[in-house]
């Protein structure tokens, strides 16, 4: 400890020093002359101090002393780039190559210029010519640098191919590895991904980001078992490669094998920090396994990290309402519809807990909210006009049932609700017409009607128009 305090103090008195028979070179005064080494520390403290002014008049001095310095000269351009001054920046460059041709550094530089005066082309090509130059790590330093300029100017596919070509040089670089796995989706080149990784684990099968990515290709097919095997091989390799398991997870899911994405989810938990999407996940798969007092316990985990989240609430509440617990429920609905005001789902299921607790005429006003947040949607018509129905406002729910086609246009449901409100004002022939009607347009949806009021079926008439559409 105290060794590494000392160069510490040394460090910054040899900068002391230096600074000062700087200031000594600026008066004219100095008898001794800065060496090249500390020149560059003396530009790089002013850089430091963000006095950029001086640290380009140290670049200038420097320069008068040491004129072939690729490093001073590369210093110049870096702080000529920042200010915005391409153009003398570009000078300094075109100096720095004229006494160091392979200064990868001037060449990314140069790049980046480019890259902020929009000249993607321009860029593109530069990088493309420098690749001959170099080989190696400075040749997949130029490659990933061009992967970035296509990204860029919106070059998707070359992208994907740039990637290839890096780890084609460095079959474990790992930025280019993690970029592939995006790159391929995004380009819808799995295929393609999923042989390049194939041949990747062949020759290195102790690959961990290959077999991961191997498993993403997989995944993106819907190769479920595929992409397991491959997931299982990287964790495996390397027992704590959080994201297979996260994606392990989302397959077991997919397949609707719970138990094993709980089992997975878990060891996620045990070697990651905890996040607000593996409690949703796991309150997921205790819900669909119909533990619904696990499963809110997982979502109210998620909820502590993240309480803005009105769809983890949406998700508690529909627990409650599994279990017919309808007060909590509405209370639950009612917590993410204040976080998200404009939501029609939300007002929906209000008012349905509302109905099964027999407070009807409130039911009604989230129905209409719903109506008012999304009139296009059929879902929230049915919802008020069904409402009405219920309450026994008939000639209402015909009257908005008109509004709804408006909106929405004729729907098959509508004219089985249209059938049902004409049936309970006595209206039997005109409920007859609608009744044929819906079951011109949406036979399998006859249930809505009979769903409505089972004692229709004990009319012959309405018996016999059914069974005459079922024979169909």
């Amino acid at each position: 400890m105290f060794d590494d305090d000392f160069d510490d103090d040394e460090d910054w008195g040899s900068i002391e020093d230096s600074l000062m028979k700087y200031e000594e070179v600026k008066k004219g005064n100095s008898t001794s002359i800065l060496g090249e080494e500390e020149f560059e520390s003396v530009i790089e403290h002013f850089l430091q101090e963000s006095n950029e002014a001086e640290a380009l008049l140290a670049c200038d001095i420097a320069g008068t002393y040491y004129p072939f310095s690729s490093t001073i000269l590369l210093l110049k351009a870096e702080i000529l780039t920042q200010a915005q001054k391409y153009g003398q920046a570009l000078i300094a460059l075109d100096q720095v190559e004229q006494y160091d041709s392979k200064n990868i550094d001037a060449v990314l530089l140069r790049s980046d210029i480019m890259l902020a005066q929009l000249k993607f082309d321009r860029a593109a090509m530069w990088l493309e010519e420098q690749t001959a130059n170099f080989t190696g790590r400075e040749k997949v330093e130029i490659l990933l640098e061009l992967s970035d300029v296509y990204d860029e100017s919106e070059e998707f596919e070359a992208v994907f191919d740039t990637l290839v070509r890096v780890i084609k040089i460095d079959k474990r670089n790992e930025e280019a590895l993690q970029k592939l796995c995006f790159w391929a989706e995004f380009n819808g080149r799995l295929e393609e991904s999923i042989a390049l990784h194939v041949q990747l684990t062949d020759d290195d099968p102790y690959n961990s980001l290959a077999w991961f990515n191997l498993g993403a290709g997989y995944q993106g097919l819907k190769m479920y078992e595929k992409c397991i095997d491959a997931y299982e091989y990287c964790i495996a390799i390397d027992e704590k490669f959080e994201f297979a398991y996260r994606n392990m997870a989302d397959a077991y899911m997919r397949m609707k094998l719970y138990d094993k994405a709980l089992e997975c989810l878990g060891r996620h938990l045990e070697i990651a920090k905890p996040e607000d999407v593996i409690f949703e996940a796991m309150g997921y798969c205790w819900e669909k396994r119909k533990d619904f007092i696990r499963a809110r316990h997982f979502y109210r985990q998620a909820l502590q990290l993240n309480p803005q989240d009105d769809t983890i609430f949406y998700k508690i509440g529909e627990t409650y309402a599994r279990e017919k617990q309808w007060e909590q429920a509405a209370k639950s609905f009612s917590s993410a519809l204040n976080l998200d005001k404009e939501n029609a789902a939300y007002c929906m299921a209000i008012g349905n807990c509302l109905m099964e607790m027999d407070v009807k005429s409130e039911a009604l006003v989230c129905y209409l909210n719903a109506v008012r947040l999304k009139p296009g949607s059929k879902t929230t018509w049915v919802a008020l006009i069904r409402g009405l129905f219920l309450t026994g406002y008939h000639e209402e729910a015909i009257i908005q049932l008109e509004v709804a086609r408006d909106h929405c246009g004729d729907k098959g449901e509508f004219s089985y609700y249209h059938a049902a409100s004409l049936f309970e004002l006595g209206k039997v022939k005109e409920a007859m017409l609608h009744l044929e009607k819906g079951l011109k347009d949406a036979p399998k949806k006859i249930k809505v009607f009979t769903s409505l009021n089972p004692e229709y079926m004990l009319r012959s008439t309405v018996a016999e128009l059914i069974g005459k559409y079922k024979k169909k």
